[in-house]
């Protein structure tokens, strides 16, 4: 019996919240708030150029104290590190733990489709069974006790 190989097309969030590379880290840190989301991908001409998230807002805003007028460009994360939904979850957690990340936005064609979080990974391990789930839940496991 063959195991069924997923995608990040399958478990990818299609909802993706952007803010334009202008905006002060004020703005970013009410639209997190107000959408109930942990980063937001950063746009320039509609085009992504950067992430964002709380994180980055902690440790390069809140610590160093800068002021909340602060550009989303000036604290983002960048260049952007890019899935495409056609990836295995296996390649997907490779890449994610290589680069140190836990959200990766997906993009089809030049267009921004989705974005996936270490989270939506481990996620369907409570769905899912077989050596391919196993091996990204080492992996995830594995780079969350390395930086405790």
């Amino acid at each position: 019996m063959q195991e069924k190989t997923s995608f990040v097309n399958e478990i990818m969030q299609k909802n993706v919240i952007a803010i334009d590379s202008t905006s002060s880290v004020k703005d970013a840190a009410t639209l997190m708030t107000d959408t109930k989301v942990g980063c937001l991908v950063v746009t320039k001409n509609n085009a992504p150029v950067g992430i964002i998230t709380e994180r980055d807002l902690v440790r390069r805003v809140i610590s160093t104290d800068k002021p909340s007028s602060v550009l989303v460009s000036d604290v983002m994360s960048s260049p952007l590190i890019i899935a495409k939904p056609d990836y295995s979850l296996y390649e997907l957690a490779q890449m994610m733990k290589t680069k140190g990340l836990h959200r990766i936005p997906v993009e089809k064609d030049n267009q921004l489709v989705g974005i996936v979080s270490s989270t939506d990974i481990v996620r369907i391990h409570c769905f899912s069974t077989g050596s391919e789930i196993c091996k990204i839940t080492e992996q995830i496991i594995s780079r969350n006790n390395t930086k405790n």
